[in-house]
């Protein structure tokens, strides 16, 4: 079933729980007036980047209701304030409402707050965060994974003949998840793993740890490099100076590298990175721009997808249209980004593409599948 709905990112690096100035504090509201309920936990009240986000991802909620012809769907709009309690503070007064379905929070400690009000009520989550352990039965990841970034660029890179595969990984949360999914999708593949190295969050050590990896270098033909445009132009600087040759090792990277910044970087050309294909957010933010006179962040259209989801469910699947069969049935559904579906144990699959950096630009070199396997 492809549900006819028309999301992203790495780890959410917001403040909070889990991007911009600092946005008004936004009161609970609605948005349309059908007769299915369905709340969206947000933290619209939240200092800083937290509360601008927010503010988007709800302009894209009300985008998808006046784009989906008559929905019967009404929007709960609840302000989560970005914290575990106001999560589920907010998720309690949803079910009170009547929500049939909760969209958002955001982060991943409000959405294991928020599940834990819901869950036992037997009404389904579909959450923004990027952070895995937030997922559950129950609970579906609708963001763009890092594991699954990580899958899709290594398995394409040993479909193009690479064996031999190094990273160099930032010492954090999000480095250990890439990190971990780098090395099951190379055993995975058949491939071997030569050396992993890791550098501190000041990149104090980070030249070192090049340097190690250089020394190594005649011995694997794939280099992962997974951060992003505060990081790799030195990276890039230093692996030119240890004398790697990029031309025979394939640099690796994940959707972090898809900003015009990382693009240009010399030693980066050439290199191959995974991301959702770029065309149907492209005509998203369009519309986005058209109606609110502003750019969506990045994530809108997870808001987007799920709305549409929700209502394309409400007037096709009668009374299942929330259910764990429907929801996670394999054949996923078509949102802003490509393909997708959640898996029974709340995490997600994604059709994504593989791109090039070639001449400061990312040219599409594997286009995302049109359907999962």
């Amino acid at each position: 079933m492809l549900a006819g709905c028309s999301g992203s990112g790495g780890f959410f690096g917001l403040g909070g729980s889990d991007g911009a100035a600092s946005g008004p504090a936004a009161a609970d509201s609605t948005i349309g007036a059908g007769s299915v309920k369905v709340a969206l936990l947000l933290p619209l009240s939240a200092q800083g980047a937290a509360g601008t986000t927010a503010q988007s991802l709800r302009n894209a909620a009300e985008l998808a209701i006046s784009e989906f012809s008559q929905p019967d769907v009404q929007i709960l709009v609840r302000d989560d304030r970005g914290t575990e309690a106001g999560a589920r503070n907010a998720a309690r007064a949803a079910l009170n409402d009547g929500a049939e379905l909760v969209i958002g929070p955001l982060f991943s400690a409000t959405t294991q707050a928020a599940g834990a009000v819901t869950r036992p009520a037997n009404v389904p989550v579909i959450s923004f965060s990027t952070d895995s352990s937030a997922a559950q039965p129950g609970v579906y990841l609708l963001s763009f994974l890092p594991e699954t970034e990580v899958d899709r660029v290594v398995r394409f890179a040993a479909q193009r003949g690479r064996k031999s595969f190094a990273a160099l990984v930032p010492d954090n949360a999000y480095g250990k998840v890439v990190r971990d999914a780098f090395q099951r999708t190379v055993a995975a593949t058949g491939g071997r793993v030569v050396a992993v190295e890791t550098y501190a969050a000041d990149r104090s050590n980070l030249q070192q740890s090049v340097q190690r990896l250089a020394a190594q270098a005649g011995q694997f033909d794939a280099l992962f490099l997974p951060d992003n445009a505060d990081t790799l132009p030195s990276i890039a600087q230093y692996l030119r100076t240890a004398n790697v040759d990029t031309g025979r090792v394939k640099l690796l990277g994940t959707s972090l590298w898809n900003v015009p910044s990382v693009l240009a970087t010399p030693g980066l050309q050439g290199g191959w990175f995974s991301a959702p294909d770029s065309v149907g957010f492209n005509a998203f933010a369009q519309r986005y721009r058209a109606k609110f006179g502003t750019e969506p962040v990045r994530i809108a259209s997870l808001t987007y997808d799920a709305v549409s989801l929700a209502a394309a469910l409400v007037r096709t699947q009668g009374s299942q249209r929330f259910s764990t069969a429907v929801l996670t049935n394999r054949a996923g559904f078509a949102g802003a980004d490509g393909v997708f579906r959640f898996n029974a144990n709340g995490t997600n699959d994604r059709a994504l593409a593989v791109l090039e950096v070639r001449q400061n630009n990312a040219v599409v070199v594997s286009a995302a599948p049109r359907q999962l396997q």
